[in-house]
């Protein structure tokens, strides 16, 4: 009987010991995939946002486009009253031909005169050249000045820059552009892409190239890419002289105690299902995989403009 309660004893304190350790073994694990792990809840899918300002001023005159539209570079946005501009090239055109008749009158007239060795004098034949020289000058800038409206005239029509989507549309025929005021915004469709703000202390188990896991919030499927790399620098909030800087401003979570600070990491996106909407703003779940290299094919594609 004492040999029984003596190996039930003994039984309870190894599976004891083993439960503990087992369960000591996860925790550890825990702790270093959260501490040193390349993951991170807090990311968010960024787009190059492109103002669109046009380089003249005018009432508008058509919006071809809506809100939420996507369009294809070199699309019809809107166009300028251009009537006047219209009007503007006629006059140029007329006074280039008004300069052409002078030009050709002066180049005749000075022919003439040199021909006459023994009648003109020397003083008459420099004038009639420099006659001809003025009628020159003049013609290049009726034709300058014809370029010049022709030019206008064009910029009366904004297309797209890029491929992208209008967003947050408010433009109205007849409302006034003024010369470099952006009318519109578009979001450029191809320029996609995701900033994982990740621990300082995770930064040495993350490679350019590895592969990316993303999770968008709200969505089931998961979205696929690579690491293309991290910024150099960050704001100093400790230091006055950073804010007129254009470094990454990063909040810290809290400022009281010292935690890592959070480098921006910036991911391609290679592969997005169908039913995921790609929105600039989104809040996004990365988890890397630095034993693993995205494709060097989809990450080549992914990385065009």
């Amino acid at each position: 009987m004492s040999t029984y309660n003596g190996f039930t004893k003994v039984l309870k304190v190894t599976v004891t010991f083993c439960v503990v350790a087992v369960a000591a073994t996860m925790l550890w694990k825990l702790f270093n995939y959260y501490t040193y792990a390349p993951q991170t809840r807090d990311g968010k899918i960024r787009a190059d946002v492109v103002p669109i300002a046009g380089d003249l001023s005018g009432r508008i005159e058509t919006v071809y486009v809506t809100d939420n539209q996507e369009v294809k570079k070199g699309d019809l946005l809107y166009t300028i009253a251009h009537k006047r501009l219209e009007n503007a090239v006629e006059r140029a055109r007329a006074r280039l031909e008004v300069a052409k008749a002078d030009l050709n009158e002066a180049d005749r007239e000075n022919k003439r005169y040199q021909r006459l060795d023994t009648v003109a004098s020397q003083q008459q034949k420099d004038e009639h050249i420099s006659d001809l020289e003025s009628a020159r000058a003049n013609y290049h800038q009726a034709q300058t000045e014809l370029d010049l409206a022709n030019i206008n005239l064009g910029l009366a029509t904004v297309t797209a820059p890029v491929n992208g989507i209008v967003t947050n549309l408010s433009l109205r025929p007849g409302a006034y552009a003024s010369e470099g005021e952006a009318m519109m915004t578009l979001v450029d469709s191809d320029s996609f892409y995701v900033t994982g703000y990740f621990e300082e202390t995770k930064l040495a188990n993350i490679r350019v190239g590895a592969l990316a896991e993303i999770r968008v919030m709200g969505e089931s499927k998961k979205l696929q890419g690579h690491v293309q790399g991290w910024s150099v620098g960050i704001e100093d909030r400790e230091r006055s002289t950073s804010a007129d800087t254009l470094l990454a401003n990063v909040n810290p979570t809290f400022s009281w105690i010292r935690l890592a600070q959070r480098i921006p990491v910036r991911i391609a996106i290679d592969e997005v299902p169908k039913e995921v909407a790609l929105i600039a703003g989104r809040t996004v779940s990365v988890t890397l995989h630095s034993d693993q290299v995205a494709d060097a094919s989809s990450a080549q594609v992914s990385s065009q403009p």
